[in-house]
């Protein structure tokens, strides 16, 4: 019988990481795996670390093939397969665009700039396919022009994965949750996992906000209201259109989507911003639940998630 569930939080990868088990006791040795591997996930795969494997990777590009740890490659291969899969939408080759529009630096160092004098540039997006994996060398090059991002895949694979390990090595169901990015594992504690859908991730516990309950897979939030920063007099966000190079113009303040997988979820969700209007059928021919919530607080529903209380 599920005794008591536990549950830590604390800052990592610029945003919160939160570990949930379904028994108390296995929180520790839950806690000791969702630790190191959030360490391994950032020294491989930042763009904010000077020791990054990721940062020395970027600053390879053009000079051919770069052999790079299983963590990395894994990480670049999953973010490929994102953008083939959703036709380019979810593309990591958007890190140069990025870094010009400002977001070139820890999220809570980007809003502390003064945004009234940055003025934020953009570039063309290379594209996926300027990206080449060789599986027998472990090696990734890079086109000279390809700086890349992985924040839209990398963090969603790691929370999947933690959560597997994490129950693995504790004996108990698992919840883990890094920002919007929320992955289970192992036995599920009676009625399933309790999530809570708000615009920002770290919201307190008076904010209010419908809550599904998970029992396998995972849910994403993908959104434009949190990760924003000043440009002058423009507020610009994190999800960029790979068909502009700017920031996606879109609709939905917020997608959260129900997926087999937490990654399968990010990659959706995501997806779900940059297309904008045409998100609720590209839903639905792909069978994903999700919420959707314009800017002004509308909310549409998908492939049979549930309807918010009154």
């Amino acid at each position: 019988m599920i005794a008591e569930l536990a549950s830590v939080s604390f800052p990592a990868l610029g945003t919160t990481a939160l570990l949930c088990t379904a028994e108390a006791e296995g929180l520790p040795e839950a806690h000791e795996v969702l630790e190191r591997e959030l360490e391994e996930l950032d020294l491989a795969c930042s763009r904010f670390r000077d020791n990054s494997e990721l940062v020395r990777l970027n600053a390879s590009a053009g000079s051919g093939p770069v052999p790079v740890s299983p963590l990395l490659y894994e990480a670049i291969e999953v973010a490929l397969g994102a953008a083939e899969g959703t036709d380019g939408l979810v593309d990591p080759t958007v890190g140069r665009t990025l870094r010009l529009a400002g977001y070139d630096r820890r999220f809570a160092n980007v809003v502390l700039r003064d945004g009234s004098t940055f003025r934020a540039s953009y570039g063309p997006v290379p594209g996926w396919r300027r990206v080449r994996l060789d599986p027998a060398g472990r090696t990734v090059t890079l086109d000279g022009d390809v700086e890349l991002d992985l924040g839209a895949t990398a963090k969603a694979r790691a929370a999947d994965r933690i959560a597997h390990d994490a129950a693995r090595a504790s004996g108990t169901g698992v919840l883990v949750g890094l920002g919007g990015d929320i992955a289970v594992a192992g036995p599920v504690p009676d009625g399933g996992w309790p999530v809570r859908i708000a615009d920002d991730h770290a919201a307190g516990p008076d904010e209010t906000g419908p809550t599904v309950a998970i029992s396998s897979g995972g849910l994403a939030t993908s959104g434009t209201t949190v990760r924003r920063w000043l440009a002058g007099e423009t507020q610009l966000h994190h999800i960029v259109d790979p068909r502009t190079g700017r920031p996606a113009q879109t609709p939905w303040r917020t997608v959260t989507v129900a997926a087999a997988s937490c990654l399968d979820a990010n990659v959706a969700s995501t997806a779900a911003v940059v297309l904008g209007e045409e998100a609720p059928a590209w839903l639905a021919a792909r069978g994903l639940p999700a919420r959707l919530v314009r800017e002004r607080g509308d909310v549409e529903y998908a492939n049979g998630w549930p309807e918010d209380a009154s």
